[in-house]
């Protein structure tokens, strides 16, 4: 057997607390977990309904009191009127001042199977992946999108009526959109067959939607690509997808992101990598060399004395533009040591020499290879 939530505790609220307290502390804690904002989200779900039942109880001084001396036992089964359990009816009476509904419309219809009155059905979704060159990620960009999605109908206005005609209350279901069937000893309530849940009925259907409200339209949409953008990143754009039914308001268009790879430059958050050359001279003399950055500007790249291959040098604020606005990253740059495949016998006599006068040449067994011992290695 579960054990129960002390109410208390569920709204955050002492024992001494009195009603504004109590229902203040529950509308927070429902506007938090109120599941349009937590769409599939069952804990936030699971302490929606915990909060519910916790305010019906506190919220009636009489329960609230037989609670105070029993515990859960004194009121489990009432917590909305009794009967084993609370239906949404129960939720709109109990809760209708709370959000100042006038019975509960709206706020709780949302979460409670749509509640007693038929209402526009909110537009599907739909998405769009968008891909981007790694250079309009740095400047950010303009789009222009071609978007087909359905718009609401100009010739009936969205009613799906013929003009000149209005959608009448569906007699079925007496323009709620749902109606009771029985099942047993419970009653369950579903979409009224006759309307679909709309709770109007047309008898004449515009001609061109065809009674839906809706057609589908291409329409260009442009939107503003920021700066930095990571790859993956969805952006929302509210009540940019399909229109509505029966005036429920349009759906979204989430716009995911895809950053095309590039010839020269790797991404790695905000920093760029990239790779340079250097002949032998340069790495052990130290030079100061020019690289293109990714904006297409000259960058100088000093090369310290005696550099590794294989070593990361950083050329600070030349990478990418960080998404919050402030400051850029790095190019990262991996210098590779050019090693000549063919050298003339002076070269390799003046490489001779070089080796002969290292002087930690022979000092540790299994010391490195000297620079003249790879060269050796890779001409064989």
């Amino acid at each position: 057997m579960t054990s129960k939530r002390d109410y208390y505790e569920i709204l955050g609220v002492d024992k001494t607390a009195d009603d504004g307290e109590i229902k203040s502390a529950y509308r927070k804690l429902a506007m938090k977990h109120h599941p349009d904002r937590n769409p599939g989200d069952k804990e936030a779900e699971r302490n929606f309904k915990e909060a519910a039942e916790a305010y019906a109880v506190l919220a009636d001084q009489e329960k609230r009191q037989r609670y105070d001396q029993f515990g859960h036992a004194g009121v489990d089964g009432q917590a909305f009127g009794g009967g084993g359990g609370f239906t949404n009816e129960d939720i709109f009476a109990a809760f209708g001042d709370l959000f100042g509904q006038g019975g509960g419309g709206g706020f709780f219809e949302q979460f409670f199977g749509q509640g007693r009155r038929g209402r526009g059905r909110k537009g599907a979704s739909l998405r769009v992946d968008l891909q981007l060159t790694l250079e309009e990620v740095a400047a950010g960009v303009k789009k222009t999108l071609e978007i087909t999605r359905q718009e609401i109908c100009d010739t009936c206005g969205g009613n799906g009526a013929k003009a000149g005609t209005q959608p009448k209350r569906c007699t079925t279901c007496a323009g709620h959109g749902q109606v009771m069937r029985s099942q047993g000893f419970f009653s369950v309530r579903t979409a009224c067959p006759a309307c679909s849940g709309r709770g109007q009925t047309i008898d004449e259907p515009c001609g061109r939607c065809r009674g839906r409200g809706a057609m589908p339209q291409k329409k260009p949409l442009t939107i503003t690509i920021p700066p930095g953008i990571q790859e993956g990143h969805a952006e929302r754009l509210v009540g940019q997808g399909e229109a509505g039914e029966g005036g429920g308001p349009a759906g979204d268009l989430v716009v995911f992101i895809h950053v095309q790879q590039h010839d020269t430059f790797v991404r790695d958050g905000d920093d760029l990598h990239a790779r340079a050359t250097v002949s032998f001279r340069q790495a052990v003399a130290g030079d100061n060399i020019e690289l293109t950055n990714l904006t297409g500007e000259t960058v100088v790249l000093k090369v310290p004395k005696g550099v590794q291959p294989g070593e990361r040098l950083r050329i600070k604020g030349h990478g990418l533009p960080r998404p919050d606005g402030y400051g850029r990253g790095n190019l990262v740059v991996q210098l590779q040591v050019d090693v000549p495949t063919k050298v003339s016998a002076e070269q390799m006599k003046l490489l001779e020499q070089f080796d002969e006068l290292d002087p930690t040449r022979g000092k540790k067994a299994g010391k490195k290879k000297s620079l003249f011992e790879k060269v050796k290695d890779i001409l064989g």
